[in-house]
């Protein structure tokens, strides 16, 4: 039974990581990509004819943070796989990751 416990653990661990990276991610570069349109007063909401599109600095904000959000995403995968390669171990004791050698 406990290894079955442990098997169910480590699968929900998986399961979180990929839906985390794998949908996770990418939706919110959608989202950001969205609220950038919104943010330069694009295409994303509708206008009636003639009225003029305003930029919102909210949108804008939005944006940034979601790309930033996924850019550091993209860089702590990137890291982990080539610390990795090194010989090099990651663990999250807190909110920055610490590099040890194996």
């Amino acid at each position: 039974m406990e290894q079955f416990m442990a098997v169910l653990n480590a699968a929900w661990q998986i399961l979180l990581a990929g839906i985390l990276f794998g949908a996770g991610l990418p939706a919110l570069f959608a989202f950001g990509i969205r609220a950038l349109a919104w943010g330069t007063g694009g295409e994303a909401e509708e206008h009636a004819v003639g009225e003029e599109k305003k930029p919102h600095l909210a949108g804008r904000l939005v944006a940034y943070a979601a790309f930033a959000f996924v850019m550091l995403g993209m860089l702590a995968g990137i890291g982990f796989i080539a610390a990795h390669g090194l010989g090099i171990a990651i663990t999250f004791d807190g909110i920055m990751p610490v590099f040890t050698k194996k």
